[in-house]
C-alpha cells in the first residue's frame, strides 16, 4: 500500500468524482462539478488536500481563506460558498475555512479523516493564519432531538456519553465548539437543520507576522519500553502492541520504537526445542508480525520501528528490524554485528548492508544494540545524511545496557545527530536465554548550547514499563553543523583517515 497526501489537482477530478459519489451515496446536489473544483484549486491551490492511496485518490478536503473582520464567519454553508463562486476566498484573510472533507468508504479503517486534518493544521501554522474554522454536521441528533437541545447533545458527546461520528472525529482532533448554528444545511434532516461552528485556535499564530517556512523541524518520538509478558496467542501479542501504537498516535508522534526481540515471548510453546529451532518457528511468524505493523503504521498514521525479529533467508538466520513508515512503505536492517550469546545459542549471521532511510520526518538509521557499539557504522551513515539514529536494544545485566547507553551518546555527539534508544524490562521465564531484561530507554543528543547540557533529551525509569515521547529540532542539527561550538564532522582529518563503505 502507497499511501500520499498531497495538493489536489484538476487531473483528479475523476477519481475526486468516483470517491464523492460513494461517500455520499450518490445523493444530488452533493457532488462538486469539474468546473467547481477547478475554480477553487486556482483559486486557492495550497489549500485543496487530497490522500492518494496506491495511485487514486480516495479523500479529499476543499478550503478557503476567509477574513474573520469582514466576513460573517456565522453565515450559512452555501452563503460562505457562493453556491461555488467562493467569493468570500481573500489571500490577505486570518483564518483557514474548511468547506468539504470526505473519504470513500472503503478506505475509511485507515484514518484518512485525520491525516487531512493534520494536513491543514499545518498549513494553517505555515500560512501564519489564526485559526480552522469549520462547520460540523451532528448527523447523530435526530436520534435524540426529542429528548435534548443541541447543546446539551453536544455536551453529553464531549462527555463520551453519545458518540456522534461527525462531532466525536472533530473534537478528538482537537476542534472545540465555537457556537451552534441553525439552518446552516436546510437539507441535513439528520442533524435536524443544526451544525456546530468548530474552531481549531493555530498557538503559533502572530499578528503582525507573515508565512513562516513550510518545513517541518520539530519531530516527536515515541519509546516503548516494552515489558515482557506471556501472550495466550499472538492475537493478544497484537492487542498489547496496538495500545502503545495507539497511546503514542495519540500524543502525535511521528516515530514509535520498539525494542529488539521484543516479540519473544511467542517462543514459549516451543520452549521444549533446541534454541535454534525454537527461534526458527518464532522466525515463521514474522512476515504476519510486520504486516500487521505496516497496517498499524498506515491506520495511526505513525511511522513504526518494529524493534527487531528473527528472520530466515537461504537457511541463514538474521536478527532483522523493520521500519514501517505510515505512507505504507517497508525498509529493513539486519544486524550486522552478532553477539557471542546470538551466535552460540542461535546460530544467527549477520547482515552487509548500511543504509540510511528517507521519511516524511528526515533522514534516519537503524541499528540493532550490539551494531551501536561500532563506531566507524554511525560514521557512515552520518556521511550518508543521517539525523535520528533508532536503536531498539535488549540487554539483559546492567553493564550490558551501559555499553548500549554510552555507545549511543558518543554516536550522538560525534556524528551530529539524535539517538533514540528503546529496550525490554522484566522477566521471561518460560523462553530460555530470555529469562531477565535490564532497560532504560532514553533519547540522546550532541553536546552544544542548544542542547541539554548532559546530552540526555529524555530518559525513562530504569526497568519500568512505560512510553517515553520526546521532542527533536531537526533546525538544531543545521546549526549546530555550521555554527557548534566544535564542528565534529567539518573537522575530522581526512587527510590522514577515512572511514569508508565497501
Amino acid at each position: 500500500m502507497d499511501i500520499q497526501v498531497r495538493t489536489l489537482t484538476a487531473e483528479d477530478y475523476k477519481d475526486l468524482k468516483r470517491s464523492m459519489e460513494k461517500a455520499y451515496g450518490n445523493e444530488a446536489g452533493e457532488v462538486w462539478t469539474r468546473e467547481n473544483i477547478e475554480d477553487i484549486i486556482e483559486l486557492f491551490p495550497e489549500g485543496q488536500l487530497c490522500v492518494e492511496v496506491n495511485g487514486k485518490v480516495v479523500a479529499c478536503a476543499l478550503s478557503l481563506i476567509i477574513d474573520s473582520k469582514k466576513t460573517n464567519i456565522y453565515k450559512k454553508y452555501h452563503q460562505i460558498i457562493d453556491d461555488g463562486k467562493f467569493t468570500v476566498h481573500d489571500d490577505d484573510g486570518d483564518i483557514l475555512y474548511g468547506i468539504e472533507v470526505f473519504v470513500h468508504p472503503d478506505h475509511r479503517s485507515l484514518r484518512l479523516g485525520r491525516r487531512l486534518y493534520d494536513a491543514r493544521k499545518e498549513l494553517c501554522e505555515e500560512m501564519n493564519l489564526k485559526s480552522i474554522i469549520a462547520g460540523g454536521r451532528i448527523p447523530n441528533y435526530h436520534n435524540y432531538a426529542d429528548k435534548m437541545t443541541p447543546r446539551t447533545y453536544i455536551e453529553k458527546v464531549k462527555r463520551k456519553e453519545i458518540y456522534d461520528p461527525t462531532l466525536t472525529f472533530q473534537l478528538s482532533n482537537d476542534f472545540h465548539v465555537h457556537k451552534i448554528l441553525k439552518n446552516y444545511l436546510p437539507e441535513d434532516k439528520e442533524s435536524n437543520e443544526f451544525a456546530t461552528l468548530l474552531m481549531w485556535d493555530n498557538i503559533y499564530y502572530e499578528p503582525d507576522a507573515r508565512a513562516s517556512s513550510a518545513s517541518k523541524q520539530t519531530i516527536r518520538l515515541g519509546l516503548v519500553q516494552w515489558q515482557m509478558r506471556l501472550f495466550k496467542n499472538v492475537e493478544e501479542f497484537y492487542d498489547q502492541v496496538e495500545f502503545f501504537v495507539d497511546a503514542v498516535s495519540d500524543y502525535g508522534a511521528d516515530f514509535i520504537l520498539f525494542p529488539e526481540f521484543f516479540n519473544t515471548p511467542l517462543m514459549s510453546p516451543y520452549n521444549d526445542l533446541p534454541e535454534r529451532h525454537a527461534m526458527e518457528r518464532l522466525a515463521e511468524l514474522t512476515s504476519e508480525i510486520v504486516a500487521k505493523m505496516q497496517q498499524l503504521a498506515v491506520s495511526y498514521n505513525v511511522n513504526i520501528i518494529a524493534g527487531s525479529m528473527p528472520t530466515m533467508e537461504y537457511k541463514k538466520l538474521y536478527n532483522t528490524s523493520y521500519l514501517c513508515h505510515r505512507s505504507g512503505k517497508l525498509d529493513m536492517h539486519k544486524k550486522l554485528h552478532i553477539t557471542p550469546n546470538e551466535f552460540k545459542y542461535y546460530g544467527m549471521v549477520g547482515g552487509n548492508d548500511i543504509e540510511v532511510f528517507d521519511t516524511d520526518c528526515g533522514r534516519v538509521g537503524l541499528l540493532i544494540c550490539y551494531d551501536v557499539e561500532f563506531p566507524e557504522v554511525g560514521r557512515i551513515m552520518a556521511d550518508q545524511g543521517m539525523q535520528i539514529l533508532f536503536v531498539p536494544f535488549m540487554t539483559d545485566t546492567q553493564n550490558g545496557y551501559m555499553r548500549v547507553r554510552i555507545c549511543s551518546q558518543a554516536r550522538a555527539i560525534e556524528n551530529e545527530c539524535y539517538v533514540a534508544i528503546a529496550g525490554c524490562v522484566g522477566n521471561l521465564p518460560r523462553v530460555n536465554n530470555m529469562d531477565i531484561q535490564y532497560s532504560q530507554s532514553a533519547v540522546f543528543t550532541p553536546s552544544d548550547f542548544a542542547f541539554p547540557n548532559n546530552g540526555i533529551k529524555a530518559e525513562a525509569t530504569p526497568n519500568t514499563e512505560m512510553v517515553l515521547i520526546a521532542d527533536v529540532d531537526l533546525y538544531a542539527l543545521r546549526d549546530l553543523h555550521e555554527y557548534g561550538t566544535v564542528k565534529i564532522l567539518k573537522d575530522r582529518r581526512k587527510d590522514l583517515y577515512q572511514v569508508v563503505k565497501e
